[in-house]
C-alpha cells in the first residue's frame, strides 16, 4: 500500500498514472464516464421523490462492498419499503437515518468514500469531491491489488490519492470527480 506521507515525487508518478488512464478512455467510455455522477444524482432524485441529498445519502451509506446494480437496488428497496436492509448492520443504520430525516453529512464520514459519494452524486458539479475507491487507488498506483488492503480508511492516504486526482483534474481541464469517473470506466472495462 502506499505511503501515508508520500513524496511528491511519489504523487507526481500517481497523478501522471491518473492522467495516463485518463488518456487511454475511449470516446464512449469518457461520455459514459462524463455521466456517471449527473445520472447517479437523477437516481437519488427519483428514489427519493425528489428529494436528491437523501437519496444520494442512502446511496452513498448502502455503497460499501456493493456493485452499482446492488448498491441501487438496496437504495431503492429501503426507499419503496421505508426501512434500509440486506447489509451490515452499521450502513442500514446509517440509511435508515437518513430517510428519517437526519442530513446526510452528520451521519456519513465526509473525509473519506462514503461522503464523497454522496456528495459526487448529491452535487455532480462539486469543485472538489472525488472519491477514491480501489479502482481510483488501482489506477494511480499502476496495479491491480486483487484483494489485497489497500489502507483506504487512512485519512493521509485518501487525502494524497484524492489530493493527486484533483491534480490530474487540474491539468486535464475537468472536474475531479470526472476524471475519478472516466478512468474508473476505462480501467473496469480493461480489467474484463
Amino acid at each position: 500500500m502506499i505511503p501515508v506521507k508520500s513524496t511528491e515525487e511519489q504523487r507526481d508518478s500517481y497523478t501522471h498514472a491518473i492522467i495516463d488512464m485518463w488518456h487511454s478512455a475511449t470516446r464512449d467510455q469518457a461520455r459514459r464516464g462524463r455521466m456517471w455522477y449527473p445520472e447517479a444524482h437523477e437516481f437519488a432524485a427519483e428514489i427519493a421523490a425528489g428529494n436528491t441529498h437523501k437519496g444520494a445519502g442512502v446511496v452513498a451509506a448502502l455503497s460499501a462492498n456493493k456493485s452499482w446494480a446492488e448498491n441501487c437496488r438496496l437504495a431503492r428497496k429501503a426507499f419503496s419499503e421505508g426501512t434500509a436492509s440486506g447489509h451490515f448492520s452499521d450502513a442500514v443504520s446509517k440509511a435508515n437515518r437518513i430517510m428519517a430525516g437526519t442530513d446526510p453529512a452528520e451521519v456519513l464520514p465526509m473525509n473519506i468514500k462514503t461522503g464523497c459519494f454522496y456528495v459526487c452524486i448529491a452535487q455532480p458539479d462539486d469543485p472538489e469531491s472525488v472519491v477514491i475507491d480501489r479502482h481510483a487507488h488501482d489506477i494511480a498506483v499502476r496495479e491491480a491489488y486483487g484483494q489485497r488492503d489497500r489502507g483506504l480508511g487512512a485519512i493521509g492516504r485518501y487525502n494524497t490519492l484524492a489530493d493527486c486526482y484533483r491534480r490530474a483534474a487540474h491539468h486535464i481541464g475537468e472536474l475531479p470527480s470526472v476524471v475519478q469517473a472516466v478512468t474508473w470506466v476505462a480501467h473496469i472495462e480493461r480489467q474484463r
